[in-house]
């Protein structure tokens, strides 16, 4: 008897978490897959079944290509900067002669990521405003009055624009969450290679990246499935412009439906999208099951 009281206890607990995933997580899913299947319009009750053509759509434009490219690009350099370079942040700050600035420093970098990605997207366009933004007005301040990139205008250098935004905010977060799986190694090994006579550097290479792995590879795979799901900072400062430059998965999913009325080539983005960052968390499922923390 108190087995099953205990079970239906549980049973208790877990209805209104299952009930919300079902309501809020599961059911749209599936629906969404079931209306990628169709084409329709958001203020009309007809729909026509369409099979596989709206996904037919979206890979016979050429323009997916850049899409695609855009959203790659915006991972490897999420993984340079927000795994690798973090991770340097986090070793410098856990110098022995930077341990008693860390907490400054550890605040500093790590503010950008507590404010909102709207804020920031408006901030950082007006700071790449070719008229009076404060990156020109720098350039020109240091003696440069001739050269005035438009930068976000510029279809070669608004998506590098965009992701260095993404990388300022970011790198903080991933710092930190470094620096705690450093913490973690035992000082002794460093007292060891100390003696022996190793360097920050070698210490870095032989003893911090080695044990800091399993961090490294959380916030890369973290990192990598945030870049195929980025569209704040892209819609707010780019809007996927100038032309069709900084298009990424998720602004190709917002323009088909709300600007071309297109619901059932958005469906299709959006489970195009859900089976990249779906594929992504099993790999890192596999991957992290190799640790032990």
């Amino acid at each position: 008897m108190k087995a099953y009281k205990n079970k239906k206890i549980i049973v208790l607990y877990l209805a209104p978490v299952l009930l919300g995933l079902g309501v809020f997580v599961y059911y749209p899913l599936l629906r969404s897959i079931f209306d990628s299947f169709y084409r329709w319009v958001s203020y009309s009750a007809d729909r026509k079944w369409v099979g596989l053509d709206n996904y037919i759509q979206i890979f016979s434009n050429e323009q997916i290509w850049t899409i695609l490219k855009n959203n790659v690009l915006y991972a490897l350099i999420s993984v340079i900067c927000q795994v690798f370079l973090a991770m340097v942040l986090a070793a410098c700050l856990e110098e022995i002669f930077m341990r008693r600035f860390q907490k400054f420093f550890r605040t500093v970098l790590f503010l950008p990521s507590l404010i909102s990605m709207s804020v920031i997207g408006l901030l950082w366009k007006c700071i790449f405003n070719p008229n009076s933004g404060l990156l020109n007005t720098f350039i020109h301040a240091i003696g440069f009055e001739n050269v005035t990139p438009t930068w976000l205008g510029d279809a070669s250098l608004a998506i590098f624009c965009c992701i260095f935004v993404s990388q300022w905010q970011y790198v903080g977060y991933c710092m930190l969450l470094d620096l705690i799986g450093i913490q973690k190694i035992p000082g002794e090994l460093y007292e060891a290679a100390k003696i022996d006579g190793a360097g920050s550097v070698k210490k870095f290479f032989y003893i911090t990246l080695p044990l800091g792995k399993e961090s490294m590879l959380v916030t890369a795979i973290i990192t990598v499935i945030g870049s195929f799901k980025i569209f704040t900072e892209i819609q707010v400062m780019t809007g996927g412009g100038p032309g069709r430059a900084t298009e990424v998965l998720a602004t190709a999913m917002y323009r088909s439906a709300f600007i071309n009325d297109e619901m059932g080539v958005a469906g299709a983005y959006a489970i195009v999208i859900f089976v990249i960052t779906l594929i992504l968390s099993l790999i890192q499922l596999k991957l992290t099951r190799s640790g032990q923390d």
